[in-house]
């Protein structure tokens, strides 16, 4: 029995030092990373759409039936079965300007949450945090301007009135 506790414990350590990760082709939206060009003290996030690929099965003639003097089929046609991989649309990375980390507040979220609510895309209470129930409201609320994604874009805040818009220059 002695020799489970140091096993345990280690375990326990290690259990404990896990960071999670964000959700597969996000990165979060406080990291260093940016697409080329972005101006300094903004935020961004990476969504990556991976390629759609679909499978085709053929029947391809090899060699054609056999037909007599009177035209009738005496052997008939001998076929092979191909399948293959087509890409129907490649790999895509879009990078997404979020508000930064220190921006989201609770509070901005509730708001959020009610802009949502009064457009009839969220249907829960108001928590202050991105919860699915909020995340799954943002997708169906940027999906309908054109951007199919969970990811908080500040554009949508701007459009919903919440964050300023900046002047044009």
């Amino acid at each position: 029995m002695p020799h489970r506790l140091p096993l345990a414990l280690g375990l326990a350590c290690s259990l404990a030092a896990c960071q999670p990760m964000p959700p597969a082709g996000r990165a979060p939206a406080d990291l260093a990373e940016a697409p080329p060009g972005a101006l300094p003290g903004t935020c961004w996030a990476r969504q990556v759409s991976p390629a759609v690929i679909e499978t085709v099965t053929e029947q391809v003639e090899i060699a054609p039936a056999r037909r007599d003097s009177a035209g009738r089929v005496i052997e008939p046609a001998h076929y092979s079965t191909e399948t293959r991989q087509v890409i129907v649309s490649e790999r895509a990375l879009r990078w997404i300007e979020t508000p930064c980390r220190d921006t989201l507040t609770p509070e901005l979220i509730a708001s959020l949450q009610r802009a949502l609510a009064v457009r009839g895309t969220y249907r829960g209470p108001v928590t202050g945090t991105l919860d699915p129930r909020t995340r799954a409201a943002i997708r169906r609320h940027q999906a309908a301007r054109g951007q199919d994604s969970d990811i908080l874009a500040l554009d949508t805040l701007r459009d919903l009135g919440l964050v300023p818009v900046p002047r044009g220059g």
